[in-house]
């Protein structure tokens, strides 16, 4: 199997390629900031730029081609070398999903399909790690490539050496779950936890729970779907295939009805422990985390890997040596003086929410606590009572000093803060930066502060800009 000229011409129609280049095998990007030697950039028109004015870009640095639409042809090919391969199809998006759909075909290997509102990303990346450190050639999603476009950009990095693939899954809109599994094709499907999350585009919580629930839809009859049984709106369902057969599924949860079960869980001050129940084996592991949503990520890639016959005693291995994702409870040093932060900026949403704050409120520390809490978007018209109840839940940090809300929607959290907490609002994340900043220079202690939004608020700027030397 080759990702090259000749296969190209034989899933795209209407494709016409100029240049001399044959052979298709590097990444596919599609920002050209990350374009790399060899790689294939391709030009997606975006909202607020469209990518075909980084053609040249791309190739000054080292493209081997460039996927560009057929409206665009004449003035790109008017400001290239001539000698520059050129992909020219009616519609790059397409085309680029379309490539990718034909290719995932060609493998008979194991995917597997992470989704969830929560834990996607540190799920996979547990996944991933303990088939690799059992010693499966394993090919992963990069960081959060969960939409259609990133799928399409992983799954053609599949080659004939890799044994197993882990990608995520995330959605946001009805239908698109159908529209991913059509492409990805998972062999195994996992679902990690419901939560209130992309409401505006998915509805209640029992209409995402349907649309989550698709990510079943192309199993075949060998398949086999792992989800949260703490949870009735995944539990207590059948799951039905695109045939007429229901999958078998394992269950992992904290309740005794999983397959796969969290007992004893201890939050200890460096970390927390709990029994691992797999099946009838049972083990006692150390996650070097706070924050107990880490557990159902751990039970999730548990799972997963015992499917896949790998040993209890590898498993508990990668379960404790841990994967650190950027933005997702990531601690970090601020200065010298001892002062440090906990990244969790990627994202949020009201279950994630709460659970930070539970796992910040566990922390041990003779610093100040300080909260930065931005909005959490996409609750459509429910946004107001959502931020109105986090508000409430801060009663349950009673170790916070300070809070710091960022955003329109925060707003609404403020009215209902527990009389007599520290607490000021501001519209965006430089000017909560600029008062952080001036807090923890005032103050006589270190600080542990707590960075949560959802990423559209962009805390994760605040978070590189208080990291700077002051």
């Amino acid at each position: 199997m080759r990702l090259d000229r000749k296969f190209i011409e034989s899933v795209i129609s209407d494709v016409q390629i100029r240049g001399s280049e044959t052979i298709f095998e590097g990444d596919w990007i599609s920002d050209s900031r990350l374009v790399t030697p060899r790689s294939i950039f391709v030009a997606l028109p975006g909202a607020r730029v469209d990518g075909h004015s980084f053609v040249g870009d791309a190739f000054e640095q080292g493209a081997a081609a460039v996927m560009i639409a057929h409206e665009q042809k004449d003035a790109i090919i008017a400001r290239i070398s001539a000698t520059a391969t050129v992909i020219i199809v009616k519609n790059t998006r397409e085309a680029l999903i379309q490539l990718a759909t034909v290719w995932r075909a060609q493998f008979n290997i194991p995917i597997v399909g992470v989704t969830g509102s929560v834990g996607k990303t540190t799920t996979k990346e547990l996944i991933a790690s303990i088939l690799r450190l059992h010693g499966m050639a394993c090919l992963s999603s990069v960081g959060n490539f969960n939409t259609d476009i990133g799928l399409a950009m992983t799954l053609l990095r599949l080659r004939s050496e890799h044994q197993i693939a882990v990608v995520e899954m995330g959605i946001s809109r009805r239908g698109e779950m159908a529209r991913l599994a059509h492409m990805v094709r998972p062999t195994t499907a996992v679902i990690t936890a419901l939560g209130h999350s992309h409401m505006e585009g998915l509805g209640s919580i029992a209409d995402i729970a349907v649309e989550k629930r698709a990510i079943f839809a192309f199993l075949q009859p060998d398949g086999i779907g792992i989800i949260n049984g703490d949870q009735a709106l995944l539990g207590g369902v059948a799951y039905a295939g695109g045939v007429a057969y229901t999958h078998p599924v394992i269950k992992f949860g904290c309740k005794m009805i999983n397959h796969v079960q969290a007992r004893q869980i201890q939050v200890q001050s460096k970390g927390l422990t709990f029994v691992l129940k797999l099946y009838n084996d049972r083990r006692r592991v150390h996650l070097n985390t706070e924050n107990e949503a880490r557990v159902y990520n751990v039970l999730a890639a548990a799972a997963v890997a015992h499917f896949f016959g790998v040993p209890f005693d590898t498993i508990v291995q990668g379960i404790e040596q841990g994967v650190e994702v950027p933005g997702r409870f990531e601690k970090r040093m601020i200065n010298t003086s001892g002062s440090w932060v906990i990244d969790d900026s990627y994202n949020a949403n009201p279950e994630s929410m709460k659970d930070a704050l539970k796992a910040f409120e566990q922390i041990e520390g003779n610093g100040k606590k300080i909260a930065v809490l931005g909005d959490m978007l996409e609750l459509g018209v429910d946004s107001p009572f959502w931020h109105r109840q986090l508000g409430r839940f801060l009663r349950k940090a009673p170790s916070l000093s300070h809070v710091i809300l960022v955003g329109e929607q925060m707003k609404w959290a403020e009215k209902t803060i527990p009389y007599g907490l520290s607490c000021e609002w501001h519209a965006n994340w430089q000017a909560a930066s600029d008062a952080l900043k001036q807090r923890i220079k005032m103050s006589d202690a270190a600080a542990c502060i707590l960075v949560k939004a959802s990423r559209g608020m962009a805390l994760n700027n605040l978070v590189s800009d208080i990291m700077l030397p002051q």
